[in-house]
This record gives C-alpha cells, structure tokens and sequence, in this order.
C-alpha cells in the first residue's frame, strides 16, 4: 500500500519553502487540507476572513497547476482529522507549527491523540526564523528586551528555505474521493452590504503577489526603506506584512532575500538591516507570546491592574469611526476601515492616543485591530499595544505620550496623508490641516469648513488629557513602592 500524507495548511498558505509540504511530497502521495476552525477563540475578524478567502483561493489555484486537490473542511479539526484518516487510508498528517496559546494547546492533544494510534505526526518550524525556545539569554532564560534579543538573533544563522516546489512536482495526486468543500462554501465574504470595495482596490492575496511584491519592494524601495519607512504619505514600507501573517511567504524567503541583496551589493545596508529589524520585531512578539502566553489580555507589567482605565463607549466609538477631532488619529482610523491596513506610525499615534490621552483600556484598541486589520496578527498586535501603552515588557517610557499634531506635522508634512483620508479638511494647508482648531475663523469660513458640524472638534484637550495620563501612572507608581 503506498504511503500518503494529509498536509494541514494553517498559517503557510503557499507552496514555496513549505516544509511540511516538503516532507510530504517526497514520502509518498499528498493530501493537502485547509480546516476553518469553528472553535471561538479562532474567531477572525472580518477583514481577516476577506483576505482568508482569496488567500485559500490563490492556494487552491496554484495546487490544481500541479494536479492536486486543496481540500477545504469546517469544524473542529480533531474530528475533521479523525474522520479524514478513515476515509483515506493515509498513514501520516504533518502540519508547520502554530505558537498562539490555544493553538499549541489544540496541536499538542492533537499529536499525542495520533500518536497514541501509531499515526505518523510530524511538525515543521514555517513561520520563524527561529524557534521562540530557541533563543534564550545567558542565564538559561527568555529575553524581555528586543535589542539583545534581535543581536542574538543577528548572530545564529536560520535554515535556509526549502525547495517544496521541486518535491510538489514529483508527488502523485490521492486518488480516492474526499468528500470536502469548495472555499465559496466557507462564506468568508461580507454580504449585504459587501464593504470589501476598498480591501479589493488595496490588496490582492496570494503567493504569488506576496513574493512579486517583496521583488517590487527590493528593487524600487529598499534604497530609501530607513528613512521613507515612517512617513505616512509616503510608499515607504513593503506591505508584506498581512502577507507574512497568512504565511504567502515566509520570513526566511524574506531573509534570504535580503542577505543576498547584501552579498551583491555595499550600499543601502542600513536600510536592509533597518528592514530586516522589524522582521525582527515580529520574531520578538512570538518570543514572548509563547513566553508569557497571558499577554494577549493581561498586561506583563502587574502594577498597571491597578490603572485608573476608563472605560467610555462613546470616546471609543468617536475613536473607531475616525471622529475624534484630531486630523492625524481621524485619518488613520479611516484608513483601516477602508483599507483594513493602517500605516505603522500611525499605529503607534492612535494606540498612544487611545490609552493615553483617552485612558481607555489598551485592550479595547487591541480588539479593534484584530478585528479590522488584514495583518491582525495576535503576537504582534498584543505586544504593541502593550508597548505604547507602556505595559509591555520593553515598552516605551510611559511618559512617553505621541503628541498627535506634531507627529502629524513631522510624518504627514505637506499634510497629504490627511487629505486623502479626510476629504472635509483638504482645502487646509499647512500649519493648519494638523490642528484646524487653531486656523482663524475667516480661513475657516473661506474654506466651508465649520468644526462641529463638516468636521468634528477635539474631544478632548490633548495638553490636559496628557496631564491626567501622567497623573494616572504617577499613581500606580506610588501605590507599587
């Protein structure tokens, strides 16, 4: 009887270096599978779900290109897999590892099950560099600090990416008949209405998009990447990151890229190790997510339990609708309700504007993202959140409070960013297009702009708002000694 492998595509939708792909294809016949997990704590945000499904779309194309089958299933994966095994007769299922709390949960009763049934289980690192228990300081424990963590890092060297590829193409299709879905079946898509317009002008998933866009970023943006990367109105940054988060391509591809960009060439190096830094940054928030698992709801530093949060549903909603009064947060939060993406400074604005100026809980905003972002990716989500609020292990200073029109008027200067996301204050130039509050009446009147009514006051003073924010941390500081 020939050997055949049910490959568990999870968070790796591509073929290329696809190790448990690999491993399969040349063991025998190929069984690919996705399975939407019903279980609640898998529950993805919608535009998540959007980008799941061209994602599972593109992974099913380039499969049949090959002469194979993806094979779509819902429910939980335990029964999914059990029944799977009867029917096909198959002898191993493989998968590349998951490192979300519940995931590593459900994956390990997973593998002691089968095994105890004396299936073949194999696991696969895919979707890091390294292993989070891999990198570990030199008393034996983990680190809570990125920059000794990213120069450890600098100074091992991760494998180099697989040729599954080669392996697909001499592996035989599963000949029995599998009962399963198509990815239409999995109703992924928004309905009455469908909102995707603007998910559909700004991204198109897939493998091959993920590795013609790290080309296109390599060739045309690197040069530039260190400096243009936190400028808001500018194409500075690469965009790979919903891509790496649905696993269209892998950080090691992304590495060996770069690394070989540096073999060839003595300029633009710090712009590639700037670049590589926040591939960095994404390693670090799996390393301590595996660590402190909690984090995803808990802050790591204990004394901020104690914070006086507030907890005010209209200031939050103001705050995800983009209506806050403060041109900067207003435009970033339009942004990802149109696009499900937001600039990365502009995270760092509206999360410090959020937890600090507003006192409103970093969770909330945390939530938020998860569930509009297309990269709402758990470990990098949670541990920036907790840095700006100044709860996370190397967080920033809470002191350390983003002043919103000056960040605006340093990364937006020509207030183009604005503009485009806030159509209602483009006839405002600078000085005024960042804080219109301040533009004389007259300007105001002349431009039809009347604040309170085309476009929202500042809810709230953000000098006093700052104040009470450090009276706040002053307070769980001496409540701690």
């Amino acid at each position: 009887m020939s050997r055949s492998t049910i490959v568990w595509f999870r968070q790796d939708l591509r073929l290329q270096d696809n190790p448990a792909l690999k491993y399969a294809a040349e063991n025998g016949s190929i069984i690919p599978i996705y399975i939407l997990d019903t279980n609640p704590t898998e529950k993805m945000g919608e535009a998540s779900r959007w980008w799941l499904h061209h994602s599972l779309q593109s992974l099913s194309d380039s499969f049949s290109t090959f002469g194979h089958t993806l094979h779509i299933f819902v429910g939980n994966p335990f029964h999914v897999l059990h029944d799977l095994l009867k029917q096909t007769g198959a002898n191993s299922i493989v998968w590349n590892r998951c490192y979300e709390p519940y995931a590593i949960e459900r994956d390990s009763k997973i593998k002691e099950y089968f095994q105890g049934l004396k299936v073949n289980i194999k696991s696969f690192n895919s979707n890091l560099l390294f292993e989070p228990w891999t990198i570990l300081n030199k008393q034996g424990t983990f680190f809570k600090v990125f920059t000794p963590f990213w120069k450890h890092c600098l100074m091992q060297t991760p494998e180099v990416a697989v040729d599954s590829i080669a392996a697909l193409q001499s592996s035989k299709p599963i000949s029995p008949s599998i009962n399963s879905l198509e990815v239409n079946d999995l109703n992924l898509l928004p309905k009455n209405p469908d909102w995707s317009g603007g998910l559909q002008e700004s991204w198109k998933p897939g493998e091959p998009k993920a590795l013609n866009k790290l080309k296109t970023f390599l060739q045309n943006h690197i040069a530039n990447y260190k400096h243009d990367r936190d400028f808001m109105d500018q194409v500075g940054t690469s965009r790979l990151s919903p891509h790496l988060h649905f696993g269209e391509i892998s950080p090691r591809y992304i590495w060996n890229a770069c690394k070989e960009l540096l073999t060839f060439q003595n300029e633009n190096i710090e712009s590639i190790h700037s670049f590589l830094s926040e591939i960095g940054w994404r390693e670090f928030s799996y390393h301590l997510l595996y660590h402190i698992p909690t984090l995803t709801d808990q802050p790591i530093q204990a004394k901020f339990n104690a914070f006086p949060w507030k907890d005010d549903e209209i200031l939050l909603n103001k705050w995800q609708k983009g209506k806050t009064g403060i041109p900067i947060v207003d435009a970033a939060m339009r942004e990802l309700w149109h696009t499900g993406y937001m600039h990365n400074r502009a995270r760092m604005i509206v999360a410090s504007f959020l937890t600090k100026n507003l006192l409103i809980p970093w969770q909330n905003g945390a939530q938020w993202f998860l569930d509009t972002l297309v990269d709402a990716d758990l470990a990098s989500n949670s541990v920036s959140w907790q840095w700006v609020a100044g709860c996370g292990v190397d967080a920033a200073p809470y002191f350390r409070i983003f002043n919103p029109v000056s960040q605006g008027e340093k990364f937006d200067p020509h207030g183009n960013y604005v503009k485009k996301w806030i159509p209602e204050l483009s006839s405002l130039d600078i000085p005024y297009i960042h804080q219109p509050w301040t533009a004389p009446s007259d300007l105001l009147e002349e431009k039809h702009i009347i604040l309170g009514k085309t476009y929202p006051k500042p809810m709230i003073d953000l000098k006093e708002s700052r104040n009470l924010a450090l009276s706040a941390y002053k307070h769980i500081q001496n409540a701690t000694l």
